[in-house]
Parts: C-alpha cells; sequence; structure tokens
C-alpha cells in the first residue's frame, strides 16, 4: 500500500494573547504584553492549510483547547461559578491566569510523537502525547490532546495510543518537535531521529541559559512504546550552544523529508559523528542519506532563530523535488533570502521551490510553520480509517472560516481573560467545533 505524509495542523484558539510564558523562546519574550488578534492568527493558519491542500498536500484540522482552563482553577482551590472563578483568578494572580488562558496547543508539533506503522514491529501507528512539563500552561494540555487524538485516529487496528510519559523533568518530552523520520519511501522501513537536549541519568554537556526541554530517557522511552527496532532509531543531542541562543526545539535548528535533512552546522552535538550513524543505518536499509548542512558563515545561529529559516516544512511534489514552506521572516531577512535562492537554483538541490506564508500572529509568539503541524505517515487503508470530518477540503475550509469570523476576537490583551462574556465565546464556538469535526465530547465543559 502506498504511503504518504500528512501534516494535522492546529487550529489557533480563542485566547490566543502575547503572555511571553515560554522561556528560552526568545519570541515569545520579546513579544509580551503586546495586543494579539486572534482571529487573523486563526485564519493565517487556516489559508496555510487550505493553499497546501490546494496543491494536493493531505491536510488534516486539530481543535484548540478550552481556555480558560476552569477546571484546572478548580483543582487549584478557586470557588464559585465559572465567572466567579475568572474574577478570583484574576484578583489572586493575573500570571496564573494567563498561563492558564495560552492558546499555546495550535503548536501540534508539540502534541505527540507519531511513529508509522512500516517502523513499528506491530505494524500500527503509534502515538505517544507529550507531556510538556517543562512548562506549566503546556502540561495542562495533555488529557485534551488525548481526546482529540484518539478522536481523530480511532481504529485500533490501525492506531495505537499510549499513555503520556511521567510528569516529571527527567522525562520531559515536547514531542515531534524533537523527532525526525528518514525514509526513502513514506511506505518502507526508516530510520528515526530522536533529539534530546540532556541526559537525566547519565550527566553530560547541557544548557547553561536556557532549559533542556526533552531527555534522552523519554526518547528512549517512546523509542520502546512504539516497538521501533533499535538498527533503525539514533538518538542525537542537540547542540547546547544553539539552546542557550534561543533553539528551544530541534525543528527551530533542523527540519527532515524522506531521505533529506536540511540542518544548521551548530544543530547538534558531535554533528559529525551522529550523521555518519544516521547514513550508516540508512545504508542497511538500502536507502541514500541527503544531508543539507548550512554554515554558520553564510547564516548565523541569531539569523536562524530571527527568521525560523528551519522552522519550516519540506513537502514532496510529484516531480520528485521538494518545496520548503517558510515564514515570511525569511523573506525579510538578507542572508536567509538569499541563502534560499541560491540553493533552489542548484540543479543537484532536492528542494526546488520556497512557498513564503504570513504567519506573524503565531510568529510572534514564537511558533512558526514546523510548529503548527504534526506530521502523520499513513498508508491507503490507515488514511482511510481517520476520521474524515478533519481532513480540510473546501467545504471545511469555508465552515471553519465562517467560524472564526463569527467566533473570534480581533483583539485581546491579558485583562480581557478575566471576562465572563470571552469563556462563554469560547464554549460557544468549541461546542459548535466539536460538531463540524466530529469530535465528540472532549471538552470537560461539555461532561
Amino acid at each position: 500500500m502506498a504511503g504518504f505524509e500528512a501534516n494535522f495542523d492546529g487550529l489557533v484558539g480563542l485566547t490566543h494573547h502575547y503572555a511571553g510564558l515560554s522561556v528560552g523562546n526568545k519570541a515569545s519574550i520579546n513579544n509580551k504584553d503586546s495586543v494579539s488578534n486572534p482571529r487573523k492568527a486563526a485564519l493565517q493558519g487556516v489559508m496555510k492549510m487550505k493553499a497546501l491542500a490546494d496543491a494536493g498536500f493531505i491536510q488534516g484540522v486539530l481543535p484548540p483547547q478550552q481556555r480558560p482552563n476552569i477546571p484546572a482553577l478548580r483543582n487549584l482551590g478557586f470557588v464559585g461559578s465559572d465567572e466567579q472563578i475568572l474574577h478570583k483568578a484574576a484578583k489572586y494572580s493575573p500570571v496564573l491566569l494567563s498561563k492558564l488562558s495560552s492558546a499555546s496547543s495550535m503548536w501540534t508539533a508539540n502534541a505527540a510523537t507519531v511513529s508509522p506503522s512500516a517502523d513499528s514491529a506491530d505494524q500500527r501507528v503509534h502515538f505517544t502525547v507529550a507531556n510538556l512539563n517543562n512548562k506549566l500552561h503546556r502540561s495542562l494540555e495533555v488529557e485534551t490532546t488525548a481526546a482529540a487524538l484518539q478522536a481523530t485516529f480511532a481504529d485500533q487496528n490501525y492506531f495505537v495510543h499510549h499513555q503520556v510519559l511521567p510528569q516529571h523533568e527527567d522525562f520531559g518530552d515536547e514531542g515531534a518537535a524533537n523527532h525526525n523520520r528518514l525514509s526513502g519511501d513514506y511506505d518502507k522501513p526508516g530510520v528515526q531521529v530522536f533529539v534530546y537536549g540532556r541526559s537525566a541519568f547519565r550527566g553530560g554537556p547541557a544548557p547553561k541559559r536556557y532549559p533542556a526541554r526533552q531527555t534522552l530517557e523519554a526518547s528512549e522511552a517512546i523509542a520502546r512504546l512504539h516497538q521501533l527496532n533499535p538498527a533503525q532509531t539514533v538518538f542525537v543531542q542537540q547542540n547546547p550552544i544553539a539552546i542557550d541562543s534561543g533553539v528551544f526545539h530541534n525543528d527551530v535548528i533542523a527540519v527532515s523529508n524522506r531521505n533529506v535533512l536540511f540542518h544548521h552546522q551548530y544543530a547538534y552535538l558531535n554533528q559529525s559523528q551522529a550523521l555518519t550513524e544516521i547514513k550508516q543505518k540508512m545504508a542497511m536499509l538500502g536507502q541514500d542519506f541527503v544531508t543539507i548542512e548550512v554554515p554558520a558563515e553564510q547564516i548565523s545561529i541569531k539569523d536562524t532563530v530571527d527568521s525560523y529559516l528551519f522552522n519550516s516544512q519540506l513537502l514532496s511534489k510529484t516531480d520528485g523535488k521538494m518545496m520548503i514552506v517558510v515564514p515570511q521572516e525569511c523573506r525579510q531577512n538578507a542572508a536567509v533570502w538569499t541563502y534560499l535562492q541560491a540553493l533552489i537554483a542548484q540543479t543537484s538541490s532536492p528542494i526546488n521551490e520556497v512557498r513564503v506564508f504570513d504567519l506573524r500572529e503565531s510568529m510572534r509568539n514564537g511558533g512558526g510553520p514546523a510548529c503548527l503541524r504534526l506530521r502523520v505517515v499513513l498508508n491507503d487503508a490507515e488514511f482511510r480509517a481517520v476520521n474524515p470530518a478533519t481532513l480540510l477540503n473546501t467545504q471545511l475550509y469555508e465552515r471553519l472560516t465562517q467560524w472564526i469570523e463569527c467566533h473570534y476576537r480581533d483583539e485581546l490583551c491579558a485583562s480581557d481573560l478575566a471576562d465572563p462574556q470571552l469563556l462563554r465565546e469560547v464554549y460557544t464556538a468549541l461546542d459548535e467545533l466539536t460538531q463540524i469535526l466530529n469530535l465528540g465530547s472532549i471538552y470537560e465543559f461539555q461532561r
């Protein structure tokens, strides 16, 4: 059965705001307290999905979370009606209310790690939801994310959903943002590359300024859960220098597709050794490994972080070449844009097209094209088992656009999060969305 990659993008939530909650993410910190535009943010994301679907790529949709998170506030001792709880939380700690109102689930690259059936011993697609325990606001996403993925990929004949790893820093897991799969063909066995920032049990090099969010121990646990062959699995450490420069996830400094890895010179610790191991393990599968390494003298780590060059999507086209999807910040950065134009002009380059999208609302909070999507490799039978209501087509695009225009505000600041009317708007919108996407009762307020 033929294989292909489907991208499931997260819908931006109604409480999208700039709170500077993500230490180590420079864009998040630098735009703290700016006024956001949730409607524009959601429309920008949906327009990217539609453009890629129109170009022939399989595109799915994942829902936002219930925010403000009233159940979490109740668990923290706030009592009364929903409106009273909002008032008390805002009075007690606006920071807490902001954290529990974050729309960060939009970045579904952190939703889970996914292994295709071609790599798993039981020949099923495996999902492990990320615990995201480095950040409070993200760690609270786990339950709804798991419910949404199970509602999207429900058939147990094809899909396996694992319990989240222990909610402890020793097993810090940030999902597919620190995971790459390399394979000549999607439906053939490939090499899975897990990228970690530090080892909790074995020590060794680690960043000093910003946290390493992914541990080796978490990556190893996921590989075991997904029944991966050690001969087709590689664990590499992210360069601590990069993390301390604002590269909080691997997908800010590297991106892969099929047998191509596009990465910066300082992406990995002991990079030459890591690339050699990947090449050798791919060779054992009879596959070539193509690496495109960007020298620091051409593009600095600072330019990498400022432009999000590597927080891009590499997509296979029908002509055998690849298209790279980048945010408009890449075009605005002279060094990055010059490099990209030279790259696609090379006849030997596997990448021959650049597609630019305006994702400014997401970018200002620290997430580019790669952050917004979860890659799921499927074969034909598995694709037929996916919840069809979540797959983007013209009809769904139009419904989502109308839904956003109807329910989203065009301006939001932190003080608005205590507005009871906003909470009612969220409940109404999400109740309607579950019907549009046929997701059942995935939200707490519906139970």
